[in-house]
């Protein structure tokens, strides 16, 4: 009975035992909740300086883009030249005649009135044309043939081929105390420019010279030169 006694006393004891272990804490034997309590948090030292919050740094504001450049207006493109239809005279690229194109003559055809058949000859490849009146001149003396006769425009020129000549008459005048005689002549041409020639000499041997003397326009043949 004793053993018996002394079992459940230890029983006893051991119950207690757990029942203490399984109990709520101090704080919770003195009232309180079960619930841990929050410690505070401790309160800043007066030895440390609060740091100043950084003030946010305003953002840039974007830059404007920069627009690309418009396009200029493309040129416009240049109308095709239409190309000019060929001159139906075949003779729009022919020049006047210079006496760089030309071989010149003098003949005697009237000696009574010492008249002389003057005479020119293409001497180029390319034709020319033949224009006005020649310029006659008298070796040293001053002063030039009178023009005899009105020539034609540019239109009437006579066209004159490579190997084909052109005739002009120049008339001598009669004899008298201030005619003077001339054994050459010189001849340049009417260009319709201030182009420079070299005067053509021919002989022209007993020709007398005075206010008389003219020169006809040139012709394509020598009878109606002579006969003006």
């Amino acid at each position: 009975m004793s053993t018996v006694r002394r079992a459940a006393v230890v029983l006893v004891a051991v119950s207690a035992l757990a029942l203490t272990a399984c109990g709520p804490s101090e704080d919770g034997a003195a009232g309180g909740t079960g619930v841990p309590a929050t410690t505070p948090p401790a309160a800043p030292s007066s030895s440390t300086t609060p740091t100043t919050p950084t003030t946010p740094t305003t953002p840039a504001k974007p830059s404007k883009s920069v627009e690309p450049s418009k396009p200029g207006k493309p040129s416009a493109s240049a109308k095709p030249t239409t190309p000019s239809s060929p001159s139906t005279d075949p003779d729009y690229d022919v020049f006047p005649c210079s006496t760089y194109d030309l071989k010149f003559t003098a003949t005697l055809a009237e000696p009574t009135t010492s008249s002389y058949l003057l005479k020119i000859t293409n001497k180029t490849g390319k034709p020319c044309r033949v224009l006005g009146h020649p310029v006659v001149t008298f070796g040293d003396l001053d002063g030039q043939a009178t023009r005899r006769g009105t020539a034609p425009g540019i239109e009437g020129a006579i066209r004159l081929a490579p190997g084909e000549s052109a005739y002009a008459g120049l008339m001598g005048g009669p004899k008298s105390a201030k005619s003077r005689t001339v054994s050459s002549i010189a001849m340049t041409m009417d260009t319709e420019s201030d182009l420079e020639q070299v005067p053509l000499k021919a002989a022209t041997p007993g020709l007398n010279v005075s206010d008389d003397n003219s020169v006809t326009t040139w012709m394509d043949n020598a009878e109606d030169a002579l006969s003006l």
